[in-house]
């Protein structure tokens, strides 16, 4: 499967308002409607991939969240096809990236939480070994019991859609079938995994900037 340009499907620009991208998904639309082209297998083609287009550029968050995802993707797997391999790798760092990030962005606000997070990972390290340390393990144990309330609803809306933009890249890219469910379930839910990994990364660099040994 080739890769599928959403701006190009749209016929517009990569810097196109969201005005612009309005009115030419509208125009698209009308031209290639079934009820205007009845029995036309080209025009089904072309309105599941304006609608695709639309699904991920229509809406301005959204299509923040799939041009810092997308960046550079597009351009630099040449010539066709692109390596799925190297599309999921590429993909799978930047999700982490962004998840981390947000953490500790988040995190790095609050000094006197981090500080008691500390003291309860050193007290959890020094009941498992005898000896203060910095372990991972520990500290994302802790994370992974804590980062939901740390982060609340509207993070895990964020990690949603960006996981279904991140889908959405891959589909386009060929990187996963969209055709096959099962495959589509599975990657969404290794992209969650990633992004969760992605978190406990920034919770675990922003502790490890003020852990001190005893």
């Amino acid at each position: 499967m080739s890769r599928l340009d959403y701006y190009a499907v749209l016929g517009v620009d990569r810097h196109a308002s969201d005005d612009e991208i309005k009115k030419a998904y509208r125009r698209l639309v009308f031209k290639y409607h079934p009820d205007r082209n009845p029995g036309s297998r080209e025009a089904e083609a072309r309105i599941r991939e304006i609608n695709a287009a639309w699904e991920v550029l229509g809406d301005p968050d959204t299509r923040r969240s799939f041009e810092r995802l997308e960046r550079g993707l597009y351009h630099e797997y040449r010539p066709e096809p692109p390596d799925p391999a190297v599309v999921l790798a590429e993909m799978e760092r930047r999700l982490a990236d962004e998840a981390r990030r947000e953490v500790f962005t988040l995190v790095m606000k609050d000094t006197g939480r981090i500080k008691a997070e500390l003291a309860l990972i050193r007290e959890r390290t020094v009941a498992s070994q005898g000896y203060d340390s910095f372990r991972e393990a520990i500290v994302f144990a802790r994370g992974a019991e804590v980062l939901a309330e740390l982060l609340g609803a509207e993070a895990e809306a964020r990690m949603g859609k960006l996981v279904t933009v991140a889908l959405k890249i891959l589909i386009a890219q060929g990187a996963v079938k969209g055709e096959d469910e099962r495959a589509v379930r599975e990657m969404a839910e290794h992209l969650r995994d990633t992004c969760r990994r992605g978190r406990l990364a920034g919770f675990r660099d922003a502790l490890e900037l003020f852990y001190v040994r005893r």
